[in-house]
């Protein structure tokens, strides 16, 4: 079992920088990949980046270049450097975690919106 939870949201002007955070509860985190995902309102849950358990990264096409993820394991938390913030970067930020395909543990998110 997996416990989640998001935080390092806000608001931010565009250009500007946010890290966001989630701390995991679990003996087994460091087997875990680690996603996030951000669902905008009216729009469907999209998944931003992934890293996996031995630590290769994966970036969706609108943030690659701004956003970085990584993990500490010693801390049981994944971290999403976000860069370059622009409006349409607005969303609720999830982190999730899973084992194989699919993802079976989800934070309750955490709000991040940036203003133009």
């Amino acid at each position: 079992q997996v416990q989640l939870v998001e935080s390092g949201g806000g608001l931010v002007q565009a250009g500007n920088s946010l890290r966001l955070a989630c701390a995991a509860s679990g003996r087994t985190f460091t087997s875990y990949a680690m996603g996030w995902f951000r669902q905008a309102p009216g729009k469907e849950r999209e998944q931003v980046a992934s890293i996996s358990s031995g630590g290769s990264t994966v970036y969706a096409d609108p943030v690659k270049g701004r956003f970085f993820i990584s993990r500490d394991n010693a801390k049981n938390t994944v971290y999403l450097q976000m860069n370059s913030l622009k409006p349409e970067d607005t969303a609720v930020y999830y982190c999730a975690a899973r084992s194989g395909w699919a993802y079976d543990y989800w934070g309750q998110g955490t709000q991040v919106t940036v203003s133009s």
